[in-house]
């Protein structure tokens, strides 16, 4: 743990982030986090459950005279995303996140921070921890696996919340008050193909594209960044022309984050070794160019490598590629009802060629059922002319905005008072577990926010350290005053 992070303030709030992200927490491998969970409420002397999914419910009673006072339950997610630089030498399931100070941000080396969502487990924590706070009953949900599934939020179980209002604290940019979010569907592509043994007279190469910015497939979508397994499937596209025959396709790592790096192994006739690296250093200054304002310098390079055994048959090569470039990417319509936000987007989070067989991994998300069935249509479409297999799984319920809500205007009159100026009311273009939740809890008065956190979903993630004070002032001041 880093000593300087636990000592920022709120040092309450930072010494338990620093404990939390001590714990390797990959989604679908909560059991260590879990355990840290339980124990931790546990020795608090607080009522401490554990479902039969593994979420983590912890009770504390009402401060003394406010026992007669509405119900609150404060949830967040234990697991995190799980993503690092290629050259970065670090194993999640036996390390703890390596937190260092950054001017007014903090950071992790070369990996995801983790403050999506460790700093909302953190400020839970910290509430549960206090003995200088005034509050009614407080419920904390720690839920599991939010990142590749939300199955801790769809296994919740009915009667497990004893709560009339959810304080979800799970968004991103301090001062906002989110009300909606959009729901999710991941779309699977699986292909078998014919592999072809290679010839004699043949060169191997390894292209690499590397650098690129990545982040959160619903927050960031609309930045305009690029995608790696798009322009990796320009640059093979490209070099149809000189009949080079794809090995291997590596692109991207989780469902729901933006593909920041993608490899091949490609082969061609060795005499046209010198048209394939000018095509491709051609290319990399074309796409450079081309996303100059969204990202920083891309890396794309071809480097030659060992030869393989076989490769893919050219027919099915190209109907592949094709229905790559066909796929939908990137945001699909804007909201009517709030300005700036995403309504509908789609992200080719991953490919994988290897072996004669393909898939393609895709996360579709819509605050509109309809639309994201659309979208979902439009990629199973673009592989119609292939062999393969579409599968439509994991699908999450969106969470209407509702704009009456009886916290939301006590918060907003909240924060106003403590900081001078209104906050601002809005929806995300990222699932939040509010849907799922609202679902089993149709009642529940919902509200979701959080300190500022840029870059999540990749090693570029930071936490804005004055934020997040102004996150617990606000946490502790709406606790104090919900009626």
């Amino acid at each position: 743990m880093n000593q300087e992070v636990i000592n920022l303030a709120p040092s309450n709030v930072w010494e338990c982030f620093e404990q939390l992200n001590a714990v390797p927490r990959p989604s679908k491998k909560e059991e260590r986090v879990i355990e840290f969970t339980k124990k931790f409420g546990e020795d608090l002397g607080l009522e401490t459950i554990v479902d039969k999914i593994g979420n983590v419910i912890i009770r504390k009673p009402a401060t003394a005279g406010m026992e007669d006072r509405t119900p609150v339950v404060l949830q967040a997610h234990l697991d995190m995303v799980h993503q690092k630089n290629a050259a970065t030498n670090f194993d999640f399931n036996s390390q703890g996140i390596e937190s260092y100070i950054d001017g007014g941000w903090v950071k992790a080396n070369g990996t995801t921070l983790g403050a999506d969502n460790g700093m909302g487990v953190a400020a839970m924590m910290a509430v549960l921890k206090a003995k200088d706070i005034e509050h009614g009953p407080v419920e904390c949900l720690f839920t599991i696996d939010e990142e590749t599934g939300m199955t801790g939020a769809k296994n919740l179980e009915p009667n497990m919340l004893q709560a009339k209002i959810l304080l979800n604290l799970d968004t991103e940019d301090e001062g906002e008050l989110c009300i909606g979010c959009a729901g999710g569907i991941d779309n699977t592509i699986n292909l078998n193909y014919t592999e072809e043994a290679v010839s004699g007279g043949k060169v191997a190469y390894k292209v690499t594209v590397k650098g690129l910015k990545g982040g959160h497939s619903g927050c960031d979508i609309h930045l305009g960044r690029g995608n790696a397994n798009k322009i990796m499937n320009e640059i093979l596209l490209d070099a149809a022309s000189l009949e080079v025959s794809v090995s291997e396709i590596d692109g991207g790592s989780l469902r729901n984050a933006i593909p920041r790096e993608s490899f091949s192994v490609v082969v061609l006739d060795e005499e046209r070794a010198t048209e394939f690296e000018a095509l491709v250093a051609e290319k990399a200054t074309e796409i450079n160019v081309a996303f100059a304002e969204a990202e920083g310098a891309i890396v794309i390079q071809a480097e030659k490598t060992v030869l393989p055994s076989n490769v893919m048959n050219a027919e099915e090569q190209s109907s592949f590629l094709d229905a790559v470039e066909a796929c939908p990417n990137g945001v699909l319509g804007m909201s009517p009802d709030f300005e700036g936000l995403v309504e509908t987007s789609t992200s080719m989070a991953r490919i994988i060629l290897k072996e004669g067989k393909a898939t393609v991994q895709m996360l579709t998300r819509s605050s509109v059922d309809e639309a994201k069935d659309t979208a979902s249509e439009q990629i199973e479409g673009a592989f119609a002319n292939t062999s393969a297999t579409f599968e439509r799984a994991g699908e999450y319920a969106g969470w209407a905005p509702n704009p009456n809500s009886a916290v939301l205007e006590t918060m907003q009159g909240l924060y106003t008072e403590l900081f001078g100026k209104a906050p601002v009311v809005n929806a995300v273009h990222a699932g939040l577990e509010c849907g799922i939740i609202g679902q089993h809890y149709p009642e529940m008065d919902m509200i979701s926010f959080g300190p500022t956190i840029k870059n999540p979903h990749s090693p570029d993630e930071m936490c804005e350290i004055e934020s997040v004070q102004k996150f617990w002032d606000y946490l502790v001041a709406t606790l104090k005053n919900i009626k």
